[in-house]
């Protein structure tokens, strides 16, 4: 009875609550909009809380969003390229520049550039010619004038955003990208309630220290700043950031990720984590120069609650790692490393492997990728030592970029050798249950996948990918295993 009685909206309050579960679930929030009048009204505004997040059914962008937001755009510059005798929509049922809650700025740049060259290609006849008339700059004013509107349009509607990624790439928007920011600072409501702010840095010159210096701006108008993204750069390019004395999220930063960036010659890192009074997790992932970052954490005075750690370098393990895991090794949840197969450097993974299992009994997430036959035990070592905690698991020994026809040859026969080992001894060593598991290997053999099989039948994973090459037919074996016994709620398979 409550059920038939939610469906019409006799219960709007528990509608929504039922509707916000289907946040980021696009295709079911669609069939939402047209149940009824009160489904549409709850269903709408998440969907355009990052319209530049939902693709098209290809995988590509979808651009219809831009054509909505300029319906409600009423700029005579941008009739000078004829932008309103193209059919735009006649009418719009809300204000859905409104619902904004993510902005992330490469993207409005990306979408707006493949946009105008759609807009270019689709203009009636008369309108094409004179917009493929346009030389290359006339085109970048063209975008950067739909690009500034958009923003302006933002600010006008008031939206309240949630989070706020920067980042540009392209140099022939840094002026555009300059002025978006000082649009941005005159106009501190249209931020005051970010809690995410994610940062992605650009090449060092003149241009980029204005828009540094206004990042610092916006970044000192925050006080309750919960989590801060730093990425794809050299940590000297973020230091003003986060040395700055006007700073005022000491108080409110509890999260802070590190994404790709260098950590070669800074020598900060104490006084920025010190000044942190609520700090909860740091990330970090894929970083370089790590030896550097982690001989200075190691002598905090307080708590390094690191959560994620990913590497894609050998480091001097009996020194710097293992006192950085002997600091933080009980708070990380996510650990992976990323290198290519190459037996030199077995040894130093083994003492990596060892070190996790001794210090890092919490850990959820794991992703290994470069695995040789020589680290398979540690591995399972490992995964023994974490499974009433583990949900993902990623296990790779595909070598992705062999040097030479001997080396692919070498990797090949060790690949399947390991491939062995693993599928014989995983099985059991899982736990009861798993998010997710992928396994990507080389030559399975149909009695090894079998055995892992039937050894871990007592698992149930909730998404299993299996990715595997120049491998006998496992298809039979998933059929007999996994189809029939409904162990694995999403099953992929590539080769």
């Amino acid at each position: 009875m409550s059920c038939s009685k939610i469906f019409p909206g006799d219960f709007p309050e528990l509608t929504c609550e039922v509707i916000k579960y289907l946040q980021n679930d696009y295709s079911t929030l669609y069939s939402c909009v047209l149940v009824n009048r009160l489904w549409c009204l709850l269903a709408i505004p998440l969907l355009w809380e990052n319209p530049i997040s939902i693709s098209n059914p290809n995988g590509n962008y979808n651009f219809n969003f831009i054509e909505i937001y300029l319906h409600n755009l009423n700029d005579d510059k941008l009739n000078e390229y004829k932008i309103n005798d193209n059919p735009l929509p006649l009418n719009t049922l809300f204000n859905y520049p409104k619902f904004l809650k993510y902005l992330n700025t490469y993207d409005i740049f990306d979408s707006v550039d493949g946009w105008v060259e759609g807009f270019i290609r689709t203009s009636k006849p008369e309108n094409r010619y004179f917009l493929k008339g346009l030389n290359f700059h006339s085109v970048t004013d063209f975008k950067e004038l739909i690009i500034m509107s958009l923003f302006k349009l933002f600010i006008e509607n008031e939206v309240n955003l949630h989070t706020l990624e920067i980042k540009v790439t392209d140099p022939y928007f840094h002026t555009c990208f300059y002025n978006i920011l000082g649009l941005i600072l005159q106009n501190p409501n249209f931020i005051h309630n970010i809690r995410n702010l994610k940062f992605y840095a650009i090449s060092n010159n003149i241009k980029n220290i204005l828009i540094e210096d206004r990042i610092i701006q916006i970044i000192n108008l925050h006080q309750n700043l919960k989590t801060i993204l730093l990425g794809n750069g050299n940590l000297l390019f973020y230091r003003p950031l986060l040395l700055s004395k006007d700073c005022n999220c000491s108080n409110s930063l509890n999260n802070i990720i590190l994404c790709s960036v260098d950590f070669n010659n800074m020598n900060n890192f104490k006084k920025i984590f010190e000044q942190l009074n609520v700090l909860e997790s740091v990330h970090v992932v894929h970083c370089s120069s790590l030896s550097d970052f982690i001989q200075q954490i190691i002598t905090l005075t307080k708590p390094f609650k690191l959560k994620s750690l990913f590497i894609n370098e050998i480091l001097q393990i009996e020194s710097s790692i293992q006192l950085l895991l002997q600091k933080s090794g009980d708070y990380l949840e996510n650990f992976g490393y990323r290198f290519d197969l190459d037996y030199n450097l077995s040894l130093k993974k083994q003492q990596l492997l060892e070190l996790i299992t001794k210090y890092c009994k919490n850990i959820k997430f794991l992703d290994l990728y470069g695995i040789d036959n020589l680290i398979i035990y540690p591995i399972i070592n490992l995964i023994e030592n974490v499974k009433q905690n583990l949900s993902y698991l990623s296990i790779s020994t595909c070598n992705n970029n062999p040097l030479t026809w001997e080396d692919y040859f070498y990797s090949s026969y060790g690949d399947t050798e390991c491939s062995s080992i693993i599928l014989q001894n995983l099985g059991q060593t899982l736990p009861s249950k798993l998010e997710y598991l992928h396994l990507s290997l080389h030559h399975i053999k149909t009695s090894d996948f079998e055995i892992f099989l039937k050894n871990s039948q007592d698992t149930f994973i909730k998404k299993l990918l299996i990715y595997h090459r120049e491998s006998q037919d496992i298809l039979p074996t998933v059929k007999e295993y996994i189809m029939k016994k409904e162990r694995v709620k999403y099953l992929a398979i590539y080769w």
